[in-house]
């Protein structure tokens, strides 16, 4: 089973991480996530993430570096997470995939359940490794 690559944007504003809801009837189902997408063939992982961001929330970002990964294999297959800082450009996150969006303080994350995929890019920021 090949591994699914999915780019995830850290974006920040006023010290908050922007953070999404999956819907009940998705895939991982009611599960926070940072924002963003699969790789599709022949696309980079930061291709992904402005063309994601676009689509699902109607925002145009520039993306920064590459802050971390973390692997996960679920029932449906592996997932490699490769996190992104970026900055919101323009658009006003109308939110078309997800059931909510928000705005969450580091030491607020602890109280969303997040995707297993996502936990150790969480725990990253939570625990200041990675500086928001």
């Amino acid at each position: 089973m090949d591994t699914i690559r999915v780019s995830a944007g850290i974006i920040v504003h006023d010290g908050m991480l922007l953070i999404a809801k999956r819907r009940p009837t998705a895939v991982l189902p009611n599960a926070w996530v940072l924002p963003g997408g699969r790789v599709e063939e022949h696309e980079t992982p930061e291709a992904c993430l402005k063309r994601e961001l676009k689509e699902e929330f109607a925002i145009g970002v520039t993306v920064h570096e590459r802050v971390g990964s973390h692997v996960h294999t679920y029932d449906f297959g592996t997932v490699e997470l490769i996190a992104f800082r970026a900055d919101w450009d323009d658009g006003d996150f109308n939110s078309r995939e997800h059931e909510e969006i928000r705005w969450a303080f580091p030491h607020e994350l602890d109280q969303f359940n997040f995707a297993p995929a996502d936990h150790a890019v969480i725990q990253r920021i939570m625990s200041g490794d990675i500086d928001i």
